[in-house]
């Protein structure tokens, strides 16, 4: 990738992963979000082991490794997008995707607690902001047509993918510590999450069979080819050319696409407290990625 330049990997990221959200509406009719999330990342990390082969990447790994990269797998890619795909039914999916920017201050407090990791004042007036900024953007859904109950389900959904997600960061940051490489970890985590969703579907009874429609191949083929690989790929390689700090940007402009793609598509309309706390949760998420 070195002949494509800094800002068209950001781009990439910032585009791809903003549309993500919607895109997972497009699987909602037809298959269970536990058989959706199998079926994207067990394509995803199919696709990156062999990439990893190709490249001779170590894989192999011994039992205490694999235990982790499954840690890691199944809440960073399973559960929490099983979550994130339930969410998605209850509301629109800007809302689930600003509901994520809380993801940096509960995995830096976990951080903090599990490794001794410095978290700064800024960094938590930072959070605060942001978790301000998504309780204002959520209220506003109580009153709408769907039901304060219906709005409540898609916030319990969206806080428990937060939460899982943060236990499949933390653990990655362990794997990190111990130097587990990072491509073939990615490939193992996300097999590992496609069979916990998997297992998930077939305690519950839920069908595999594989629906008749475009929308569903297509934004399948581009949740797990463009949503976890390419994106993975421009990241990594911007954060080599620019460093991590830069590139955690992404994360702050990623949930404001995101939000405008639901305006676009999903007749989503904001009024002025949920603008509110979109700028509050941005702003909150600048201060927690800035450098010192």
């Amino acid at each position: 990738m070195h002949r494509i330049r800094s800002w068209q990997l950001f781009a990439t990221c910032v585009l791809v992963w903003g549309t993500t959200w919607y895109a997972i509406t497009f699987q909602l009719p037809y298959t269970s979000p536990e058989v959706g999330v199998a079926l994207r990342f067990g394509i995803a990390g199919a696709v990156v082991l062999g990439v990893c082969a190709a490249r001779r990447l170590p894989l192999s790994f011994d039992a205490r490794q694999h235990a982790m990269l499954a840690l890691q797998g199944v809440f960073m890619y399973g559960v929490s997008y099983v979550c994130v795909y339930y969410a998605e039914r209850h509301v629109v999916s800007g809302l689930v995707a600003i509901g994520y920017s809380a993801s940096p201050i509960i995995t830096g407090l976990g951080a903090r607690a599990l490794f001794g990791l410095e978290v700064t004042a800024r960094f938590l007036l930072g959070g605060v902001f942001g978790l301000a900024g998504v309780a204002l953007m959520f209220w506003p859904e109580f009153g709408r047509d769907s039901g304060p109950g219906d709005t409540m389900l898609g916030v319990l959904f969206t806080v428990s993918a937060v939460l899982l997600s943060a236990v499949g960061s933390l653990t990655a940051v362990r794997n990190r510590a111990h130097r587990l490489p990072f491509w073939p970890s990615l490939g193992y985590g996300m097999l590992y999450g496609a069979a916990a969703a998997a297992l998930v579907a077939v305690m519950q009874g839920h069908s595999f069979a594989l629906p008749a429609v475009a929308s569903w191949w297509i934004a399948l083929f581009y949740l797990a080819l463009a949503g976890s690989v390419l994106t993975f790929a421009c990241f990594l390689t911007l954060q080599e050319r620019i460093g991590p700090g830069p590139t955690a940007s992404i994360g702050v402009m990623t949930p404001v696409i995101a939000l405008a793609v639901s305006m676009a598509f999903e007749a989503f309309r904001p009024d002025a407290l949920t603008i509110a706390g979109a700028v509050l949760a941005v702003s909150g998420n600048v201060m927690m990625l800035r450098r010192a």
